[in-house]
């Protein structure tokens, strides 16, 4: 269990990066997400060749885990053009309100009792990040794409958490980043009609960054996401990812100079978000292993 802790805030530190990848990539939401699955279903595919797994899968099973790579593809949309219509700080701190939409879908999809538990940490993670971070309403438009972006990700995780039980953790996400690639593929055409760019391809240097972003963003961060499934309950994952704006903000200050003072309630903020993930992660049972 504890392991399985420890490898679920590596992931977490990882995430706070994909925003920082997000604001250094040039090309728009549409298209880095395209070119982040499409390299993520390539590394993937090597690395399942090089250790020679198993992908044989039913066309059913397929079509199972691919669809949920569709959730996760949706998710990162969203989250990048919020991120890109305001700024990574808007973005990040939306996506906490991923643990309150686990919290309400998964007893929704599983049939379950809600958790009263649940839903309070989640108002205490809130409670803090609205301390670090106090929205600004020009970003309305970047809140709204981070608040949609949120609800695909509870979902992801939700439906991701059933396959985890039955399938190797590496060829869950190849075939999700496999579903992804060809999903958005088929939908990009139409949706450069309506987000237009001068170019469909990458410059060298976003060539670069969405390489790192996909082998240590994507296809590391997911592996470790998945197999801490196996152990962890979905909305606890989701609660400790919202550690990921602690770093993911630090991180915006660092390189993009996004004007907010670290001031005593950043501070308190952090403590309120730690504070939940400690207590979930105390009173959480673990699954069977």
């Amino acid at each position: 269990m504890k392991k399985s802790y420890l490898l679920l805030h590596i992931a977490v530190i990882l995430a706070g990066f994909t925003g920082v990848f997000g604001k250094l990539i040039s090309l728009n939401e549409g298209l880095l997400v395209w070119y982040r699955v499409l390299f993520s279903a390539i590394i993937l595919f090597f690395i399942l060749t090089f250790f020679k797994k198993d992908v044989k899968q039913s066309i059913a099973e397929k079509f199972n885990i691919a669809y949920v790579g569709l959730l996760i593809t949706t998710h990162w949309i969203f989250f990048y053009a919020s991120i890109k219509y305001s700024n990574i700080s808007i973005g990040v701190v939306c996506y906490c309100l991923t643990s309150l939409f686990t919290a309400i879908f998964e007893p929704l999809i599983n049939k379950k009792r809600f958790s009263i538990a649940q839903l309070l940490l989640s108002g205490l993670t809130l409670l803090g990040i609205s301390l670090i971070f106090h929205f600004d309403s020009s970003y309305q438009l970047g809140i709204v794409l981070g608040v949609i972006s949120s609800a695909f990700a509870a979902l992801y995780t939700v439906f991701n958490e059933r396959l985890v039980q039955k399938h190797n953790s590496i060829v869950i996400n190849y075939y999700q980043m496999l579903g992804g690639t060809i999903g958005l593929g088929l939908l990009l055409p139409v949706y450069l009609q309506f987000f237009p760019v001068a170019t469909w391809i990458p410059s060298s240097t976003d060539f670069f960054y969405l390489l790192l972003l996909s082998a240590i963003c994507t296809v590391t961060l997911y592996v470790l996401f998945t197999e801490v499934l196996k152990v962890i309950p979905a909305f606890t994952v989701n609660l400790s990812f919202n550690l990921e704006p602690i770093y993911a903000i630090i991180l915006a200050f660092i390189f993009f100079n996004e004007g907010k003072e670290v001031n005593s309630s950043f501070y308190i903020g952090c403590s309120f978000v730690l504070l939940s993930v400690i207590l979930q992660s105390f009173f959480s049972k673990p699954k069977n292993t």
